[in-house]
């Protein structure tokens, strides 16, 4: 695992869109797998203005609400079009969110495509990610999640009202994260607690983040704040 400190959420979105830029460079047909919330809107936006050619890149999201449509503004279909990929040449069908009815499929789908070159990824409070919550075991596959409350009360912020937050959602595993050839894990200063947690060598599903310390090729780049 390489750690990258950093000074503010500007150098971090930097580092970890000219690592992205690098791979697509090197790879024309990268195929990415990407994260959504605050973290790495950045990075996307970095990404965005760099022009380069996403013709023949394949994108696998994460995880996605259960019951949000996709022209919902809090959706993260919605997300990804507004941040990234309407600013971007990536034709429409070279993207793929996971829903309720491709579970079984999506795993599929990504291992078809030759695996992710790259998956980039955030991290929750209480160490999830994608929407993998803490849990007595490491789930591998797709699936549909309930979302843990410190999850769905960090994300009230985003929605009218908390009772609008969706309390399930549909997460990449922990399995097919981890079969990713490349991992970055991007953390804004508010994520510096659990980053200093992650660190620690015990590997446990009541911090699924730690899990990372088992995979190859993974850099996690963190705002520090001392």
């Amino acid at each position: 695992m390489k750690i990258l400190k950093v000074k503010d959420y500007e150098q971090l979105s930097e580092i970890a869109a000219d690592l992205i830029a690098k791979q697509i460079k090197e790879k024309p047909t990268s195929v990415l797998g990407l994260a959504t919330g605050s973290s790495p809107v950045g990075t996307y936006q970095k990404l965005a203005a760099m022009k380069l050619d996403f013709s023949n890149v394949l994108t696998f999201n994460l995880d996605e609400y259960c019951g949000l449509s996709n022209d919902n503004p809090q959706s993260y279909y919605f997300f990804m079009m507004e941040n990234l990929f309407k600013h971007i040449n990536i034709p429409k069908g070279n993207t793929h969110f996971p829903s309720e009815n491709n579970c079984d499929k999506y795993d599929d789908q990504i291992a078809r495509a030759g695996r992710v070159d790259l998956q980039l990824l955030g991290i929750g409070s209480n160490g999830h990610i994608g929407f993998n919550e803490p849990d007595q075991v490491f789930h591998n596959k797709t699936r549909v999640v309930e979302l843990a409350q410190s999850t769905i009360e960090a994300n009230a912020r985003f929605f009218e009202k908390p009772g609008d937050v969706p309390k399930t959602a549909i997460s990449m595993g922990i399995g097919t994260i981890m079969a990713a050839k490349k991992i970055i894990l991007v953390a804004d200063a508010d994520k510096f607690d659990i980053i200093q947690k992650m660190m620690n060598p015990v590997v446990s599903p009541q911090l699924p983040a730690s899990i990372l310390h088992y995979h190859p090729d993974c850099t996690i780049i963190y705002v520090t704040t001392s």
